[in-house]
């Protein structure tokens, strides 16, 4: 089996970091679930403006995941909520547990529940938190999603692993969807991808962000190329969960409209071929028709089936939801 057998139906999120009033960010999620989209994601990320922004290149995230999450999820009735993805060093496991549980049980069922091993260094360093080799970090990784299934049966809890403990309690809320909400594990490293093939619901594609800083070296780590490289790894590893399995990509370079030159000048700054910038995973350019048919290329190609576009692209993007979403 294969993700180009599959054909999972298409799904569409958008990624938001920012909002200046809670009216705001109610009517930014009002408007992506009246436009189609399935679900708004954010990210967890920390750092303001100032060294860690301007040394790795990360967008500023100017609200914090769980709260922004609980009021989306109160303004709408059908969209679903999450984040792309929460890094599993920021809260002890368990902190962790609750609080997704809560926000399943309060959003009626509407929870993604995203996973990662943190890559940031720069925003590890500025909270005091030690960045432990890659390694390391997945391994925890791989521990907390074991320990999230357990929390979230409402059996009594005795967990040891190697990383952390909790015993003489069970975990409530129970969420609504069980066993648990959807695991979304995200990266673009072999082991966080293999990791993600076996453990979660949604596979999320990433570039693989070694380097610490958004850059050259991840986009080209997520080129044509990369990407097929790394289905390859998940499908090895999913064995006969393939079927089952979203793949979920960030549209990060996002531009709908007619060719202006910006495919060909984004290529440049990241020293790859204007072909392979507009054929890039993590790339989308043209008016809405290019875009659906580049889509549904792709899934084909790779077994793509769910994409998240940046906040900027919620309106322009909207055409394609709506020609692809449930196809």
């Amino acid at each position: 089996m294969t993700t180009r057998e599959t054909k999972r139906p298409f799904r569409f999120a958008v990624q938001s970091y920012n909002a200046a009033s809670a009216t705001e960010w109610r009517e930014r999620a009002r408007r992506a679930e009246a436009l189609g989209y399935s679900a708004l994601h954010l990210a967890d990320h920390l750092a303001g403006p100032g060294k860690v922004v301007d040394t790795t290149h990360h967008p500023v995230q100017s609200i914090a995941a769980v709260p922004a999450m609980a009021m989306a999820a109160e303004a709408t009735s059908t969209l679903r909520v999450g984040c792309r993805v929460f890094c599993i060093d920021y809260r002890h496991p368990a902190v962790l547990a609750k609080e997704a549980a809560t926000l399943d049980l309060l959003s009626d069922g509407r929870l993604e529940l995203g996973l990662g091993a943190g890559w940031l260094s720069a925003e590890y360093e500025a909270i005091g938190i030690d960045f432990d080799p890659a390694r390391t970090r997945i391994d925890r990784l791989e521990e907390t999603v074991h320990f999230l299934r357990a929390h979230m049966s409402g059996e009594p809890l005795n967990f040891k692993g190697k990383y952390f403990a909790v015993r003489d309690y069970a975990g409530l809320p129970r969420p609504v969807q069980r066993p648990h909400p959807p695991f979304m594990i995200g990266g673009g490293s072999r082991r966080v991808l293999e990791l993600a093939a076996r453990q979660a619901d949604i596979v999320s594609l990433n570039f693989n962000n070694r380097s610490g800083v958004i850059g050259a070296d991840g986009v080209k780590s997520g080129t044509a190329d990369g990407t097929a490289q790394k289905i390859r790894w998940i499908e090895d590893a999913a064995g006969p969960r393939l079927p089952q399995l979203d793949l979920e990509i960030g549209a990060y370079f996002t531009f709908v409209g007619e060719d202006d030159g910006t495919a060909d000048s984004m290529a440049q700054s990241f020293g790859i071929t204007p072909e392979e910038m507009r054929r890039h995973p993590h790339a989308l350019f043209g008016p809405p028709s290019a875009i659906v048919e580049e889509l549904l290329r792709r899934r084909e190609e790779y077994g793509i089936n769910y994409v998240t576009v940046s906040e900027p692209a919620l309106e322009p993007f909207a055409p394609v939801v709506a020609e692809l979403s449930g196809r």
